[in-house]
């Protein structure tokens, strides 16, 4: 081989070097428009929303329940709080089932977390243990989640509409025995201090899937406009760990700041 076809190969060779760099640069920056592009903000934000109104709730519920003072969280704007958090965590995460492929890994993480929280409240007071709570009903849902994802979004709706409409009439039902309280069938003497029985709140989760289904099939904003950084979205991007740690963390609080008033005899 002579000098002149030598050059020519090494110079064919650093070409298709170059050329596979940049498709690989190329292939790397594809990814990580992709995972920007795919997260919808305003999931994020209203996640961040629902978990400022639970956070809310629980610091009322805590101030009554073990701290008693005279504050209610039964009725009125309290009580709406706490049922507009769990309403806007479930529809959400049905909506967020459909952007997903990891659900199954998911719904068990937050299935076994949801268990780790009944047996915690059961050993700290077994008067408000949590037997099917909001993580409990997210954990199971996601999990049915691949079954329901094969039917059709008219199907969809329908189900969930009936389970929805399930609710009151399954509420008034009292039986002699707890062994069906997931589907919101339990005796007088069940006890759940957050609980939120597959009826009615799995039809809340299924209208998340349709609207996902319809409004979100292409998995991007359905807004012209991005509000950018702020805490309330950040929140909303972190709410499982936040919402393990913030309920110790707000009877710590109100421990202290008790403390602190003593102490200054106010």
């Amino acid at each position: 081989m002579d000098t002149r076809s030598r050059r020519e190969m090494i110079k064919g060779n650093n070409t298709m070097k170059a050329e596979n760099k940049n498709k690989i640069l190329q292939k790397d920056d594809c990814k990580d428009n992709t995972k920007m592009n795919t997260r919808v903000w305003e999931i994020d934000f209203f996640r961040g929303i629902a978990l400022l109104l639970m956070i809310y709730f629980h610091l009322i519920f805590d101030l009554k329940e073990i701290y008693n003072y005279n504050v209610d969280y039964s009725g009125g704007f309290n009580a709406f709080t706490g049922r507009a958090a769990g309403t806007l965590f479930i529809f959400l995460s049905g909506v967020s089932c459909t952007f997903s492929r990891n659900n199954f890994r998911r719904g068990l993480k937050i299935l076994a977390l949801a268990i780790l929280i009944t047996i915690v409240t059961y050993f700290y007071n077994a008067d408000m243990i949590i037997l099917f709570g909001v993580l409990h009903f997210l954990g199971v849902s996601i999990l049915l989640y691949p079954y329901l994802k094969k039917l059709e979004v008219k199907t969809l709706a329908i189900i969930g509409t009936v389970i929805f409409i399930l609710g009151n009439p399954v509420k008034n039902i009292t039986l002699d025995f707890d062994y069906l309280f997931i589907f919101g069938l339990t005796s007088n003497k069940f006890v759940s201090a957050d609980y939120y029985p597959l009826i009615p709140w799995l039809g809340i989760f299924i209208y998340g899937i349709v609207t996902g289904k319809l409004i979100y099939k292409d998995k991007k904003s359905i807004f012209n406009f991005n509000i950018g950084k702020n805490i309330i979205s950040w929140l909303g991007r972190h709410t499982l760990h936040i919402y393990i740690i913030h309920q110790p963390l707000i009877i710590l609080f109100i421990g202290l700041f008790e403390r602190i008033i003593v102490k200054l005899g106010l």
